[in-house]
């Protein structure tokens, strides 16, 4: 991990292409002021016990804002990627604490 330049960033290293190691159990990092909270949307049946369930998405209705984005796995015709299992999208939301993210 220490050799991935976004980390070594987060640790205000100035070399972030090196390979000086990080003691991650003892190293002080900065504070965290951006919290991140995400659901998975699954197509799921409820009443059989949660196993996935086939069909087809008629749409997917989505605006992202800067707060709140999502991705989903979902094809032109409405079909779920053929490696996506149940699970075929996620929608992530931020804020300066869980709270408030969650409420995004």
């Amino acid at each position: 991990l220490d050799r991935i330049p976004d980390i070594r960033r987060f640790y205000n290293r100035e070399d972030v292409y090196g390979d000086s190691p990080i003691d991650f159990m003892t190293e002080d990092y900065p504070e965290v002021k951006t919290h991140v909270i995400a659901a998975r949307i699954t197509a799921e049946n409820p009443d059989e016990g949660f196993k996935p369930t086939s069909g087809r998405i008629e749409r997917v209705r989505f605006q992202s804002t800067p707060k709140v984005w999502g991705y989903f796995s979902v094809n032109n015709n409405g079909g779920i990627h053929e490696f996506a299992d149940s699970q075929f999208g996620h929608v992530f939301a931020s804020g300066p604490d869980r709270e408030s993210a969650r409420k995004q």
